[in-house]
Formats: structure tokens, sequence, C-alpha cells
């Protein structure tokens, strides 16, 4: 899933690529996209695209008339910028925004089909898209500890909870807790304050590296290849690699369709995590630590 650097990138792409200009057509191949049916999605061709917002994991169009055009890329919905008066034609394309420059093309690559759209009227109707998650790049430490420590939860859930902080998904929670050396179970409530310290700096310190690094890369041209892995990456997705600070072997707990992957010697002293599946099958067998 599109997590805040990649979404601020899309952002910022959008905001280059259809700011100032007019939505010619709108088409829709795929209807369940839609949530909405008022106003209709074809209320947004003719108007003027103002600006471009976030709100968590969500891209809003504002255009002319107050209307907004809330997109959720969920896990594997995607934006690309076609050539003008490209249709939406292929299995994996959901719908066309079609400027007079371009076409802004809506994808998922998924059988699942998560991706939304929902056309609001007004900006009160907003409202219910907001998760009010923490913007954890302009709060302060004593905001953040504060909401951290509202819910015992470990870590990893913490970071990932959308009501308590904006933006952050799986990829880089993991990478965030790498760099503060701390255990993707570790609970909030046996957190010191030199660990929340720590937390605190490393989510803003792994969000604005990665939003800088990946605004490198895109540079003037529109996003071309968003994903959850990259081999820049300390430990997400690197399950079985050594680790790039200690060289120990990336461990990974799996659960659901999810995996989520730690150092054991940089952040669990040494202790291998259990894995759900596995840890059911092996049983004893089950190591406990690296050694």
């Amino acid at each position: 899933m599109p997590e805040l650097p990649d979404i601020t990138v899309y952002q910022e792409a959008l905001d280059r690529f259809v700011v100032g200009h007019v939505i010619q057509r709108v088409i829709v191949r795929s209807p369940f996209v839609v949530r909405t049916f008022e106003p209709m999605i074809d209320a947004c061709e003719g108007l003027n695209v103002l600006a471009v917002d976030r709100l968590g994991k969500r891209l809003v169009l504002e255009l002319e008339d107050d209307l907004f055009v809330v997109v959720h890329l969920m896990i594997a919905g995607r934006f690309h910028w076609k050539k003008a008066q490209t249709l939406p034609s292929r299995k994996v394309d959901l719908a066309a925004f079609q400027f007079e420059q371009g076409t802004l093309l809506l994808t998922e690559a998924s059988q699942k089909k998560r991706a939304s759209i929902h056309v609001v009227q007004g900006r009160d109707g907003l409202t219910k898209h907001t998760r009010d998650g923490l913007d954890v790049l302009t709060c302060d430490r004593s905001d953040f500890s504060a909401r951290l420590r509202s819910k015992n939860r470990t870590l990893k859930r913490a970071l990932t909870d959308p009501s308590m902080f904006d933006g952050i998904g799986n990829a880089y929670s993991d990478e965030i807790l790498h760099a503060a050396r701390l255990s993707p179970v570790q609970l909030t409530s046996r957190l010191s304050d030199q660990e929340v310290q720590s937390l605190f700096d490393a989510v803003r310190n792994t969000l604005v590296k990665w939003i800088e690094l990946l605004r490198g890369e895109v540079g003037k041209k529109f996003p071309g290849k968003v994903t959850a892995f990259h081999p820049k990456m300390a430990v997400h997705g690197r399950f079985g690699e050594p680790c790039p600070d200690c060289g120990s072997k990336v461990q990974r707990i799996v659960y659901s369709t999810r995996e989520f992957n730690y150092c054991a010697k940089c952040q669990t002293g040494g202790k291998v995590l259990r894995d759900r599946s596995l840890s059911r099958l092996l049983k004893d067998d089950w190591p406990t630590s690296l050694e």
C-alpha cells in the first residue's frame, strides 16, 4: 500500500500535472470503484482542478463548484500518467481522467478490488474520510508520546493504526522500528521516555529520508513504479538477507497475507520472535535465538 512518502510524491506530481487544468472526461471501466452516486462522477467533467490534498493515505482532487474527488489506492491501486485520450482498456484499469495534455489512469493489479473513488460535495463531506491520525511530521514530542500511550498495543500495531498515526503502513513501520532499535511486539505501555524519544526521532527521520529519496528518483516525471519494496530499505522485504547495520539475517513474522520484518540482533536482543504459522508447525523445534 502506498504510504506517506509515496502519497506525498504522488501529491506533488499531481500538483504539477493536473492542477490548473480541466477534466474533459471521466471514463469508469470498473463501476465498483466509484462508491458514491450523488454527485455522479461525471459531474467532474468540465471542472478545473484547483488543488491536490492528502487525507492520510487518500488523495483528494479539489475541483471547482466545491466538488472533491477522494481516491484511496489501498494495497494495489496506482496512478499512471498517459498520453491524451488514453482509454482504460486493460483488466487492471479502473478509471481514467482525461485532460487536454494527458490522461490520469487509475489501475489496480489485484483480484481483490479495494481501491475506491468517492465524489463529495462540499468540504464538510471530507470529514468521514479522515481517520484522525496524528500528523507525525508536524506534531511535537509530547503529542506523539500522548498518542502512542493512549492505547496499550504493540508498536507495530500502534504505528500502522490510521486512527493513531497518519500515513504509516507495513513497510515504513518496519524501517522506523529498525532505526529506533525497538521490537515490533514491544507494548506501548512499557516504553521508557528514552525509547519514546528514539521512536519519535526515527519516525520523523525515516519518513523525511524516504520522501527526499523518492523525490530524487522521480524528479519532474510522474511516479512510474510505486512499490513497498525498495533495495535501499534496511529490513522490509529483505527476509534472509543481511541487516545493513550488523550483518545478521533479517527475520520475519507472517500473519494473514502480510509479513513484517525485523533484525533480531538490532531490535530484540537476539531473540527470534515466534511466527504464528511456522511456530505452530515446528513447536519445540522453533528457534528462540539467532544462535
